[in-house]
């Protein structure tokens, strides 16, 4: 049962147990434990150092280690920092490819991995031993998060405001001012929760953090936003600061104690849909050596079922894959801390057998149902590269939703397009004619204008076309509809007045997703009127083009003003703004209510225009029949528009006018005409009651 390279026995051995998944401590040394079906025996291989390119010892194990589909075994002596990988030996019957049984395999479960510095991906492709160039486990402590003394913030989703965010590109500017040894870490990121606190954000949700493969991509670049996972369990490489004596998990472990002691949550934006291992010309890591045809989608030929774009996808609908995930969503809600996932491309996972997409996936069943799991954050695109889209009916009850219907509406409306009021208005209610629950569908909805894959606020305003040649694809990568519009010329100006209407635009835009019913989501730098050249798919920008700004220079500190206020005033107003249940345009029955509804205006009062060509649109919040306590008119028009008022309960207040360049420097100021209103081209202008207005005064 027990070979190892130099033919002495090394390490007293033990059958083991298969749960729990990966390595854990024993009183004796280690456990391991690994899902490989198909197997008929598998090496644990052991390592002495992490570049170490010979095993330190070879243990080969029967199939009385093997309970199930799960192979096991205790090793005596061994301890957490020991280096690990697995091999299986050639199996004709099981394999077909022998490049497949060559290779050093990286356990799936391991929380930790080493060898980055002799990891070569170029031979885990090739049909030879790999021993020299993999990349190895190392047992890890599996202590549980101290929610006792960093608890969960557990912000309603009423109250939540999302800032999506990239862990390396945020600090690794130069200018951010972060120590040079931490820049681009989990660490680096700690200096700046002040920044993300004062803009009035209650989570952050991080780009992919799992490890994956940056050598994942074009010859000359490297993959920069890490959707390429190499695992499902360890903190990625590169956000780690080496020379800290916290490891890995301790530094990811502190970024989340200092987010929820500041009570700010972290979602994690996780890739499940796929791996780095690719389709049949990929590189063998993990996945494709424990089990193939267990973790991958595969047609009647064999071939790689595609449906992510990456070449593979993972077969969620397997016994084994549907533990897999719930374990590593484990790893990182209880042992690490995070408060919520968002899934990408998530509606893959709801896929079966040759990709038929299924009512009732079992992975989102086993999700809903796991009580160590009960209290997270969900969220999920609702698509995948495959056409699949189920927004309205995605199989998941607490699973909210990217709502791209929102992003392209509010998009078009300010644009100035035809047909844009209509379809905005079921936007301004919280878009219940997407969502199969009409009167929740604020509560199901994540609204953004931006995202990471797309371009930034700023280059929305400020480019009809993408510029990606730098990603070296020809221009060719990237989505070439994106409702975008420059006004006159294509990226930076000097000209005053386009300035001034781009400016306005991102005011805009800002406005309406923060006043919209629904849970916002905001870019990284945004506030700040960061660019990316026009570049809208920058993966691979792994420079100041993909990074933060921190130059006073280059920031709009008025514009970071803006987006402070209106999120103030959304918090202050949530009840009204985001209700838990959807305002309706109906008025109460009853006078002595003080129930709130919606009316609907145009520049005439109860008169909107939802023509095709109207660019325009009013609507008040009402107190019963008492009076509007809440005014806001948008105008998408390319020339100044006078609205007329409804009758508030106490004066109006106006509160936001991005028609005035000096908007955020003024206080907040009572109407001198309390019947119309001039509103400027292009312009959102928010009013609110006297009475309601004192709750704004700190």
């Amino acid at each position: 049962m027990l070979t190892i390279s130099n033919g002495k026995l090394v390490s007293k051995i033990y059958k083991g147990s298969p749960w729990p998944l990966g390595t854990s401590i024993t009183k004796r040394g280690v456990n391991f434990s690994v899902a490989c079906p198909k197997a008929n025996y598998l090496e644990l291989i052991i390592f002495k150092s992490e570049d170490d390119s010979l095993p330190k010892e070879v243990i080969s194990l029967d199939e009385t280690h093997k309970s199930g589909d799960y192979w096991h075994v205790e090793v005596e002596g061994l301890t957490i920092g020991c280096h690990y990988c697995y091999r299986i030996p050639t199996q004709k019957e099981v394999f077909k490819e022998t490049r497949f049984s060559n290779k050093i395999l990286l356990d799936p479960c391991s929380r930790e991995i080493s060898g980055w510095n002799v990891y070569d991906r170029n031979k885990a492709i090739c049909s030879n031993e790999n021993v020299g160039n993999c990349l190895k486990g190392v047992v890890s402590e599996r202590k549980k998060f101290d929610f006792a003394a960093h608890p969960r913030p557990k912000h309603p989703w009423n109250k939540t405001i999302i800032y999506e965010l990239h862990v390396g590109g945020f600090t690794n500017n130069i200018e951010s001012g972060v120590p040079s040894s931490i820049k681009g870490t989990f660490l680096g990121l700690i200096e700046k929760i002040p920044y993300i606190k004062d803009l009035g954000i209650t989570a952050i949700e991080l780009l992919p953090v799992f490890a994956f493969d940056d050598s994942d991509s074009p010859a000359g670049l490297n993959n920069y936003w890490g959707y390429s996972p190499i695992s499902w369990f360890a903190p990625h490489k590169g956000f780690i600061d080496t020379n800290c004596s916290l490891n890995a998990r301790e530094q990811f472990r502190k970024l989340v104690e200092i987010c929820h002691d500041n009570n700010i949550e972290i979602i994690l934006d996780v890739v499940y849909n796929h791996t780095t291992e690719g389709g049949d010309r990929g590189p063998v890591i993990s996945w494709k050596g424990f089990g193939d045809s267990t973790y991958y989608h595969k047609g009647e030929k064999g071939e790689y079922l595609d449906v992510t774009g990456c070449g593979n996808t993972i077969a969620a609908n397997k016994p084994l894959t549907t533990q897999l995930i719930l374990e590593s969503m484990r790893c990182w809600a209880n042992e690490l801390g995070v408060d919520g996932f968002r899934f990408d491309l998530g509606i893959s996972l709801s896929r079966g057998e040759y990709l038929h997409p299924l009512e009732n996936p079992p992975l989102f069943e086993a999700i809903e149902s796991d009580p160590f799991l009960s209290d997270l954050k969900l969220i999920s695109e609702p698509w995948d590269c495959g056409g699949l889209y189920k927004i309205s009916d995605f199989p998941a009850k607490r699973v909210m939703t990217w709502n791209g219907h929102f992003r392209d509406d509010i998009r078009k409306f300010w644009k100035g397009d035809k047909n844009t009021t209509w379809p905005l208005k079921d936007r301004l209610m919280g878009s219940p004619a997407i969502y199969k629950d009409k009167s929740k569908s604020s509560s199901k909805s994540i609204n953004f204008i931006t995202s990471h894959d797309g371009f930034t606020l700023k280059d929305l305003v400020s480019y009809n076309h993408k510029h990606n040649l730098s990603n070296g694809e020809c221009n060719r990568d990237g989505e070439n509809h994106n409702n975008s519009w420059n006004y006159g010329i294509e990226g930076p100006t000097t000209n005053k007045e386009i300035i001034a209407i781009r400016n306005r635009q991102q005011r805009n835009l800002f406005a309406t997703l923060i006043f919209s019913p629904g849970i916002p989501m905001i870019l990284m730098g945004d506030e700040v009127g960061r660019s990316q050249g026009g570049n809208n798919n920058s993966w691979c920008q792994n420079n100041p083009l993909g990074w933060m700004v921190w130059n006073q220079a280059d920031e709009d500190e008025e514009l970071k003003e803006f987006v402070k206020k209106t999120i103030y005033l959304r918090m202050q107003f949530s009840k009204i703004f985001n209700p838990l249940i959807n305002l309706t345009s109906e008025k109460p029955a009853s006078e002595k209510t003080e129930e709130i509804w919606l009316q609907w205006h145009g520049v005439k009062l109860s008169s909107p225009d939802w023509g095709s060509w109207s660019n325009t649109i009013g609507y008040s919040i009402n107190e019963s029949d008492s009076g509007s306590i809440i005014w806001i008119g948008l105008n998408a028009y390319n020339q100044k528009m006078t609205f007329q008022l409804p009758r508030p309960i106490t004066p109006w207040v106006k509160v936001i006018d991005t028609g005035s360049r000096n908007d955020i420097l003024q206080k907040d100021k009572h109407l001198s005409n309390q019947d119309q209103l001039e509103l400027e081209s292009k312009s959102f202008v928010l009013l609110v009651s006297e009475r309601h207005s004192r709750k704004l005064r700190k």
